[in-house]
């Protein structure tokens, strides 16, 4: 297999014409795999000093292995998030991970609003029924945001942000987040988990998925949510308890869901199956709600996140070329000890 310096894993079309500009402007090399990398799939970087990864890419032990022994000794994540690399094992094996610290913290912060705003004034089915020629207004009704108190969990770069545009609706807005901004003060107002859940009538994801964190939404956290209050989700999927999620909608506990995100999406997400009979029965049932909102993973999906997502990957990948983890930015090297700071995404 010919060489190059970069394999690049789970590629789509927005990745392709995105990538080459800019690698052929780091003098990057890449060979384009449309596969995700898996223990089978790994002896394709064959040749290659680096890996690039997205999120449905398994980075476990046996796939870093096989990697490693392709001559591979850089893992180049083109996302913030890493909950989906074994780092114990990359540090076992002497290989350095790298990711994408922030790309466009407005972009998942503008979705998120876009989410919330649909889901409130119902603007989906309004723009469905006017195509069929139903000017009706009933069942459409919505609130002011500037009335509501909005819960932000996890006031990172992107969780910041969205709480500083929804600030703008002049609405109250609470935080919750082990490493509080004093930055945002004036913005927010820090309350423990449980109070801000009781508290609000929107609430809004931006923390990392670690372990403490997975199924942050549970069953407990939903009956502590106040009655009839809209959750948002751009994180990752596995903050929330899908299930109990949907006992909640079904009681009418829970007002409404909004998801950018799922647990189990990615044999779903960034693929046409509009010809085939859906096969997860969980998210088949999720949508049959009139008051969910699915969105395929698509809130980082803007022209100047992905332009800063391929910037920083071939700028690393071609620092490490040169220079080996030397020439990696600091901010940009993922350690096992690190902290995940709230707006990994």
């Amino acid at each position: 297999m010919p060489e190059s310096g970069l394999t690049f894993f789970s590629t789509k079309r927005f990745d392709r014409e995105t990538f080459d500009r800019h690698a052929a402007d780091a003098g990057v090399s890449i060979r384009f795999l449309e596969a995700r990398l898996t223990p089978e799939t790994a002896t394709l970087a064959e040749g290659s000093r680096a890996a690039c990864l997205f999120i449905y890419d398994d980075g476990g032990r046996e796939s870093l292995q096989r990697l490693s022994e392709c001559g591979v000794e850089l893992i180049a994540l083109r996302s913030a998030g890493f909950n989906h690399v074994d780092l114990e094992a990359a540090e076992g094996l002497g290989l350095t991970v790298a990711r994408v610290p922030a790309y466009s913290p407005d972009a998942i912060a503008e979705h998120a609003l876009a989410m919330l705003l649909t889901l409130n004034r119902k603007t989906h089915k309004a723009y469905l029924r006017v195509r069929e020629g139903n000017f009706g207004i009933d069942g459409l009704m919505g609130f002011d945001v500037s009335s509501r108190t909005i819960g932000v969990i996890g006031t990172g770069k992107i969780g910041s942000r969205f709480a500083e545009i929804v600030k703008g609706f002049g609405s109250r807005v609470v935080a919750c987040d082990p490493y509080p901004d004093d930055s945002l003060a004036g913005v927010v107002e820090y309350l423990e988990l449980d109070e801000l859940l009781a508290t609000s009538d929107i609430v809004s994801l931006h923390c990392p998925l670690t372990p403490e964190s997975h199924h942050l939404i549970d069953e407990h956290a939903l009956s502590v949510m106040k009655h009839g209050a809209m959750l948002i989700n751009t994180s990752r999927g596995a903050l929330v308890d899908t299930h109990a999620a949907i006992g909640a909608l079904k009681s009418g506990k829970l007002g409404s869901l909004a998801l950018d995100v799922y647990e189990e999406e990615g044999d779903i997400f960034f693929q046409d199956l509009s010809e085939q009979v859906l096969q997860d029965d969980t998210l088949a049932r999720l949508l049959t709600f009139p008051n969910v909102l699915v969105t395929s993973h698509q809130a980082f999906f803007t022209h100047e996140a992905v332009e800063a997502i391929a910037t920083t990957t071939t700028e690393t990948v071609a620092g490490f070329l040169r220079e080996g983890p030397r020439g990696v930015p600091s901010e940009n090297l993922v350690r096992r000890a690190s902290h995940v700071h709230a707006s990994e995404r």
